[in-house]
């Protein structure tokens, strides 16, 4: 019998792990399942154990000599020179024991929920350990070695034939995502991300659209720093919906980063919890529309990892469940599970109190400019009737 949804996850999603006091943490994974749990949303029934990819699958994106390099930094055998030429060894991206493995489990962890969807064990899977979308054929890069969505892209096509309408709304540009399918007709993808004048990794330009066969299916929209809810949700849900009327996948893939919130560190957006409970219906509501429910979901960036991670990919589950909460309180169980651990008074609701930041002034002059610039994504789009608008 078909599962409604699948969640991916292990312990040992935890050795992917830098350092003590590098930003990208994946205790944030088992601090969303845990709150799951306490809140009576998840069985152990839904938990889906991840394989580790295999070499060959690696090798759909990444180029054998890196995938090596990686394994050699892994065990201490690669040299300094050598490891900066694959971006190894660097501030965003140091070396850690046995990161291959480590690596190699996050993708795997994206291919089982492929598999699980595509062979129609499942409608819908989220694999929170993933979404690591800086990751290049031959090149690690912001805090990615490995990059999961590319190489689950790349399997989709090869081993279920299917067209893949990728979108992803972390803070950052999910470059080596869009670079590795930039002349591929059949997998559309779309960016919504803080603008790159001021945030790593400075690309995700309106006029990056794609080549060669690719031209037009690469969608770009870097909104402006500061933006608030409503803005990011009005560019969010008129691209999504445009875009994939426009390419009428066979799957989508969605990376969730959670790094656009105004508590995130590492970012200079304006949003709220209420940008994160809409994110999944929308696409849900593709994928139902276009895909006959195929969905598979992945995590990505979100440094706030007590606050704002566990609240926002919480609710990518409930809404792959169609389960409301019970009530708007965060389970007191939770929160006396890891007040003593977190720096930071823990959240006691799922939404945000109001006025978390000082009113942004330039509000109008923000939303006006997001919306030329969804304007001038979309723009191709008037030429074959799919975007009508002035």
């Amino acid at each position: 019998m078909m599962k409604n949804a699948v969640f991916i996850y292990s312990d040992d999603f935890q050795t992917y792990k830098f350092s003590e006091n590098h930003p990208f943490n994946q205790l944030r994974v088992s601090l969303s399942l845990s709150l799951l749990k306490e809140s009576q949303a998840i069985s152990e029934n839904d938990i889906i154990s991840p394989r580790i990819a295999t070499d060959d699958e690696l090798a759909l994106i990444h180029d054998r000599a890196y995938i090596d390099a990686v394994k050699l930094a892994g065990n201490g055998m690669l040299g300094e020179d050598r490891a900066s030429s694959y971006g190894l060894g660097t501030e965003d991206t140091p070396i850690f024991s046995n990161m291959h493995e480590a690596s190699s489990l996050l993708v795997g962890g994206t291919l089982t929920a492929v598999d699980y969807v595509m062979t129609g064990k499942a409608k819908h899977a989220l694999n929170l350990g993933g979404g690591l979308h800086h990751g290049f054929r031959g090149k690690a890069s912001g805090f990615c070695i490995y990059n999961d969505s590319a190489v689950a892209i790349k399997y989709i096509q090869e081993k279920y034939k299917a067209r893949v309408l990728y979108v992803d709304t972390d803070a950052h540009h999910g470059d080596g995502v869009q670079w590795a399918f930039y002349e591929d007709a059949d997998v559309c993808t779309l960016s919504i991300h803080e603008t790159g004048r001021y945030l790593f990794p400075g690309t995700g330009n309106v006029n990056e659209r794609g080549q060669s066969d690719g031209y037009g299916y690469s969608f770009n929209i870097p909104i402006d720093a500061f933006t608030e809810d409503e803005s990011f949700l009005e560019v969010y849900e008129k691209s999504l919906e445009k875009i994939a009327a426009f390419f009428k996948p066979d799957v989508i893939v969605t990376q969730n980063g959670a790094d656009a919130h105004y508590y995130d560190p590492l970012t200079h957006l304006s949003t709220t919890m209420k940008v994160y409970e809409e994110i999944p219906k929308i696409a849900h509501k593709i994928a139902h529309q276009y895909c006959n429910g195929r969905w598979i979901a992945v995590g990505g960036g979100g440094y706030d990892i007590w606050r704002v991670v566990p609240r926002a990919w919480s609710l990518i589950w409930l809404e792959m469940n169609d389960m409301s909460l019970h009530s708007r309180n965060i389970p007191h169980k939770w929160i006396n599970k890891w007040k003593d651990q977190s720096p930071v008074a823990l959240p006691t609701k799922w939404d945000d109190e109001e006025g978390i930041y000082a009113p942004i002034p330039r509000k109008a002059e923000i939303t006006e400019k997001n919306r030329k610039v969804l304007e001038q994504a979309l723009y191709p789009l008037r030429h074959i009737g799919i975007d009508k608008s002035s």
